[in-house]
């Protein structure tokens, strides 16, 4: 038995949105997307809010994925209810929109609408990707600032504990490298400057520039109360959430890597292999005891670039409630010949996290959703470098 949960106008919210809320709220049924300039629907099928098959007319996978973003104008409809597809799309769901939303930038896919479109001019696109969060949760915004376009509202290497939540504009991710300023991601309304590590740490330092890409209203986060309800959680679940924090200022590090040419993936899986044939199942969650851990991901060119370093109490393989684009299916784990894991109740994670406040979400969806974003910069940087040579 099916039920209808959601449905909207896609020039209301587009399908990335809807992909990106029916993923973060894990659910299992069919979205059906109607449009009045073609006879036949268009189906995406989910299984706990991961993409399993597509069907748009007589295109199939994820092919027909990519063609319903050209579905500019319709309406849409998810309906929960058992599925019985086989799991023939792998790409993780923020793979998917970036790629999608890409796809139709650039003119790959084709739009289905009016016949007159108003032309984008590729050369005013950014190259960097912006990253759009859910709803803001007013009831933890203490305050507002505003910053004029190109001020920096954190610097590098400073220290500082605020939190923000973009209300207004864009602001731009900034990280310096040995040949100067590299762009990371650019980020806009619902999306947050900071993360757990700002209010479990006296002496935060920040790892990146955060500056206004136009003039910009924030909301500063009551930190206190989010450090309140975050310390109520299982230790279990802070060490997963903290251990994300870190993931994300890894791999910021590795793209100005990529970016710069630094790298050598010989040095970076030194002493590693597979984890698999240590004992360790991609497709499991563990916390690391002993050990580390290195993540790297194939490009499309079949060259690898790093991702991340991992070591004792982070936790690696796929997060029951958040889609970061690395283990299993976006990244490839190596582990030290000393590994010890313990395997995480990933169940019990889930519940934790569906219990807490939209705030406290919405604030670790933003963390997730720089991991993804930035993984595919650094693969895009790691793209222009080859074509340069």
């Amino acid at each position: 038995m099916s039920k209808f949960v959601l449905s909207g106008n896609l020039q209301f919210l587009g399908l990335g949105e809807v992909l990106q809320l029916i993923g973060s709220n894990g659910g299992t049924g069919v979205l059906n997307l109607m449009s009045k300039y073609t006879g036949e629907p268009g189906h995406i099928y989910f299984s706990k809010g991961n993409i399993m098959d597509a069907r748009a007319g007589s295109v199939k996978g994820l092919d027909a994925v990519y063609a319903l973003f050209g579905w500019i104008e319709g309406e849409f409809a998810f309906s929960e209810e058992e599925i019985n597809v086989p799991k023939v799309i792998r790409n993780s769901r923020m793979e998917i929109i970036l790629d999608g939303l890409r796809m139709v930038d650039d003119g790959h896919t084709k739009k289905l609408g009016p016949v007159d479109y108003e032309k984008k001019d590729s050369g005013s696109r950014s190259a960097i990707p912006i990253i759009k969060g859910p709803l803001v949760d007013y009831m933890y915004v203490a305050a507002e600032e505003e910053f004029y376009k190109n001020r920096k509202i954190v610097q590098e290497n400073k220290h500082g504990s605020w939190i923000w939540v973009v209300l207004e504009g864009i602001v731009d991710v900034i990280k310096e490298g040995p040949e100067g300023p590299v762009p990371i991601v650019r980020m806009a309304a619902g999306s947050f400057i900071g993360g757990v590590s700002c209010f479990l740490f006296k002496d935060n330092v920040r790892k990146s520039t955060i500056q206004a890409s136009t003039d910009v209203q924030l909301g500063v986060l009551d930190s206190q109360r989010l450090a309140d309800e975050f310390g109520n959680q299982s230790r279990e679940f802070r060490d997963m959430v903290v251990s994300l924090d870190k993931r994300r200022d890894e791999i910021t590090e590795k793209t100005v890597d990529v970016f710069s040419r630094r790298f050598d993936l010989k040095e970076f899986t030194k002493g590693k292999q597979l984890a698999k044939k240590r004992g360790v199942h991609p497709e499991k969650l563990y916390r690391i005891r002993k050990g580390n851990v290195c993540i790297i991901r194939k490009t499309g060119d079949g060259s690898y670039i790093p991702l991340a370093n991992l070591k004792e109490r982070d936790f690696i393989g796929p997060c029951p409630f958040l889609d970061i684009g690395h283990e299993p299916h976006g990244g490839i784990v190596f582990a030290s010949e000393d590994i010890e894991t313990e395997e995480m109740n990933a169940e019990n994670l889930k519940e934790e996290y569906s219990n807490l406040s939209a705030a406290l979400r919405n604030l670790i969806e933003t963390t997730a959703t720089n991991i993804t974003v930035t993984t595919r910069v650094a693969a895009d940087y790691h793209k222009k470098n080859l074509e340069k040579k």
